[in-house]
């Protein structure tokens, strides 16, 4: 069975992480969200997989390759060019990608399955198959339902009773939302549908290529299922994700490495002397990382491989990202680290080497930055949490 990921976007709402990961390969606990995506389709029989990108598109196709050791078949569709020896994407939209794909050589030949390749879902997608087969229907969207309070944060989607769909609303207020039944990004389709995509032009799903469905009268369903589903939109996402695993709130992600003490798991080599740190789960923290006398980790907390925490510094309810270094003293709390970036949990970014606070959190590769105790301690009580 065939089915497509899409992975073409630049994910802008989750920079500064996708300044240097496509979305499709944020890690959720080390391990990218596009792999969780084929571990469901492989379950599911979905074993012929196209993945188009175009954003940092090596990053996708140098860690899946054909897909042979995650037991399916992979192809990418790339959409961009080269200029001047750099490759430059130029996304076609996500129906556009499926156009393309189809117009190289005809793919998709029986009832397939689209995802967005941002979410972690533990969807039932057999059963998905199996209602809109005894539909006839041509496209489906998989929804969601969720608490009325939440709907100006989505898609609404609009269905008379049998399931067709009605009309759509994108972050409808509250008090104008027809429904809470709210469109995931999972769709199943029938190749017929891919004859009202027009060829080399940028075309969206949801926003062009849904409305003329709508409009024709096609037969268009929607089915609202209970499973779960963790978007991935911006950075704020993110770290609900991560807490999420971390609380043991999200059950298809298991904690990696090693449980060394109620809550607390480590990978591989962590530097720490156990007695001599404050440490409330829960927590990971990657392979060779070192943690310092006094230093203080609350849970639920990640630091990722190859870090240093130093003494004194503080990490709470917090994500920290490979290759980070904590000065002394340093206070992080709600807060995402991400190379010379720290993001708050609302989203707002700090660059620590552009305000020159690379004192405070740097890349643990390079030499700890020479700060003189008192100025440092003088400026870390003026900026306080602004810069921490």
């Amino acid at each position: 069975m065939k089915a497509m990921i899409l992975a073409a976007g630049k994910g802008t709402r989750v920079r500064p992480i996708t300044y240097t990961i496509p979305k499709p390969m944020i890690p959720i606990l080390q391990k990218p969200v596009m792999e969780f995506l084929l571990e469901l389709l492989r379950q599911h029989g979905f074993d012929q997989i196209m993945v188009n990108v175009s954003h940092l598109a090596e990053e996708i196709e140098s860690y899946f390759r054909d897909g042979q050791r995650f037991g399916v078949q992979i192809g990418y569709s790339f959409e961009g060019r080269i200029m001047d020896g750099t490759l430059v994407g130029e996304a076609v939209g996500s129906a556009g990608g499926m156009r393309r794909i189809q117009d190289f050589s005809p793919f998709f030949d029986d009832t397939f399955v689209v995802l967005c390749g941002d979410a972690l879902i533990d969807l039932d997608l057999s059963a998905a198959v199996k209602w809109h087969k005894e539909k006839g229907s041509i496209a489906t969207i998989i929804m969601k339902s969720v608490p009325q309070e939440e709907v100006s944060s989505y898609g609404v989607v609009v269905t008379d009773e049998d399931g067709r769909i009605q009309a759509f609303q994108e972050k409808p207020s509250v008090e104008e939302a027809l429904s809470t039944n709210i469109n995931t990004g999972i769709y199943i389709f029938e190749p017929e549908v891919l004859k009202y995509i027009p060829s080399g032009v940028e075309f969206d799903i949801g926003s062009d290529l849904f409305p003329k469905l709508v409009e024709m009268d096609a037969p268009f369903y929607a089915i609202p299922m209970d499973f779960e589903w963790v978007d991935i939109g911006k950075v704020p996402d993110y770290w609900r994700a991560i807490r999420g695993v971390l609380l043991g709130e999200i059950k298809n992600v298991q904690i990696p490495g090693h449980e060394v003490a109620p809550g607390i798991y480590t990978g591989l080599n962590v530097a720490v002397n156990w007695d001599k740190v404050d440490i409330t789960g829960p927590v990971y923290i990657g392979a060779m990382t070192k943690i310092e006398d006094g230093a203080k980790i609350v849970g639920p907390a990640m630091i990722g491989p190859n870090c240093w925490i130093c003494s004194g510094a503080t990490v709470e309810n917090s994500v920290i990202f490979e290759w980070s270094r904590l000065g002394p003293g340093v206070r992080l709390v709600d807060k995402l680290v991400f190379g010379r970036y720290c993001v708050d949990k609302a989203g707002a970014t700090i660059d620590v080497q552009e305000a020159a606070l690379d004192w405070l959190i740097t890349d643990a590769r390079q030499d700890p930055p020479n700060q003189d105790p008192l100025e440092r301690q003088a400026i870390a009580e003026l900026l306080e949490t602004n810069a921490t």
